[in-house]
């Protein structure tokens, strides 16, 4: 079963609470927790998660000391979680402004449903469309880049400091972790764990940053299919899933998920028929941005992985994007409750138009954030382009030799990748890396996280 996240973890907290009116004790909460999850949650981590929703007014308190139990606030006796309201940030269209009317209606009013095969079977590349011709011109106007014509991946790689960053925390933020966007640059540039934070929470910003680089330095290799999609969830859900080997596999048992009357497939041989023929179809979507968007949709519906499913249609979302060199999907700004109502609103009715609206308000705020970057920033260096591949060999060369980063093997190991001209630049450049280099940027350069520690106990 794998690792429920923080907001996971807070929803089934307040249904447990929610079934027992006259209260519950902490220890009865932490045993029925871990009857559900599989495991026992760290006693720490569960009073956090009981003080957050006491702030948030879900649950509140009676009694003192070893009699204190808690129940559901009076202010919400509902089994959902509030947070930002949607109207405030995101414009709805009328049929999405249905959808998330449907979707707000307590469990108990809304139908149960499972996987309806015929949604993905009925799209055809190419005749059906999830948007339209107008909105899809719209959003090339906006994501129009001045590196078009550019190889696969060049403007992606120009704002790559800033989109590792955003990316791997807004995607995080919307699996409820709470490392801030000042906390994430922190660890992904310096490698500073922040304090007080889960474990868990450190690893989904690591793993996120990783993909992010895997797609952009094989953007001209990444493509749909199933060797690259299984290889994003391999990288995203890395150290994150209760069994290692179903990281980068097909689900091959059923699933769950908190908050809704959806019930995914559970037969592994038509999961597995579903999803490729999901890879299919979206490799034959000409339009980048129909593409994006059909992967948002299709992919977390058919749930093919046992968990992580909505990170790898994220990231594998922007995959068209930096292919054509178009402005990212960062995610920022986007509010959780905006996201995950769309989304439900296709697991529960197979209706697309609220989380089109929540796609179409992101693109927009992700496009005037990294345009205006672009505008100030300065030409990148000829030379850097130019060997970026052979830095990434003669890093390799060092850590996995186990060499000394002293001068004399530096040079030499520029020597080997680099003509006599560029050597002493090279040089350079390759000092820098080495010396910058943390477990946090070692997927930069391709590396193993054992090959990399390996090189650092060799160390003298």
């Amino acid at each position: 079963m794998p690792r429920a996240t923080p907001t996971e973890e807070l929803k089934l907290i307040e249904v447990i609470v929610a079934a027992h009116p006259n209260g519950l004790g902490i220890a009865a909460i932490e045993a029925q927790l871990a009857q559900r999850q599989g495991g026992k949650l760290n006693r720490r981590t569960l009073q956090r998660r009981l003080q957050k929703l006491i702030e948030a007014r879900h649950l509140a308190t009676d009694g003192e000391s070893i009699a204190l139990v808690y129940k559901v606030s009076a202010e919400h006796p509902g089994t959902e979680l509030a947070s930002e309201p949607l109207d405030t940030y995101v414009p709805l269209s009328p049929e999405g402004a249905a959808i998330r009317y449907q979707v707000r209606l307590a469990l108990m009013h809304r139908r149960p449903v499972s996987y309806q095969r015929e949604f993905l079977e009925t799209y055809q590349p190419g005749t059906t469309f999830y948007l339209s011709e107008s909105l899809r011109q719209q959003l090339h106007d906006m994501g129009r880049t001045p590196v078009l014509e550019r190889p696969a991946g060049t403007y992606a790689r120009e704002i790559l400091g800033r989109l590792l960053v955003d990316l791997s925390w807004a995607s995080s933020r919307l699996e409820g972790n709470t490392y801030t966007r000042l906390d994430t640059q922190n660890l992904i540039e310096f490698g500073q764990v922040a304090q007080g934070k889960d474990a868990i929470e450190t690893q989904m910003i690591l793993n996120h940053k990783a993909a992010i680089e895997m797609l952009i330095e094989d953007a001209d290799d990444v493509g749909f299919d199933a060797f690259t999609f299984k290889n994003l969830h391999a990288v995203l859900s890395q150290e994150l899933m209760r069994d290692p080997q179903t990281s980068g596999r097909l689900r091959r048992r059923p699933v769950e998920i908190a908050g809704t009357v959806f019930h995914p497939l559970a037969m592994p041989q038509v999961i597995e028929d579903c999803f490729l023929l999901l890879l299919q179809k979206a490799s034959a979507i000409a339009d980048p941005f129909e593409q994006a968007f059909f992967l948002m949709v299709q992919l977390p519906y058919l749930q093919p992985f046992e968990d992580v499913n909505k990170r790898v249609s994220r990231l594998g979302a922007n995959m068209p994007l930096i292919k054509h060199n178009l402005c990212p999907l960062s995610f920022v700004d986007v509010p959780e409750r905006a996201y995950i109502e769309g989304t439900l609103g296709v697991y529960e009715r197979n209706q697309i138009d609220l989380l089109r609206d929540v796609f179409v308000w992101a693109y927009e705020r992700s496009c005037q954030r990294y345009l205006a970057i672009t505008q100030a920033m300065v030409e990148p260096d000829p030379l850097k382009i130019k060997y970026r591949e052979a830095l990434i060999q003669a890093v390799q060369a060092v850590i996995k030799s186990l060499l000394q980063p002293i001068p004399e093997i530096i040079a030499k190991v520029a020597a080997a990748h680099v003509t006599r001209a560029d050597q002493p630049a090279f040089t350079e450049m390759l000092t820098v890396a080495l010396r910058q280099l943390h477990e946090g940027s070692i997927a930069r350069y391709r590396l193993r996280r054992s090959e990399y520690l390996a090189w650092q106990q060799a160390q003298p």
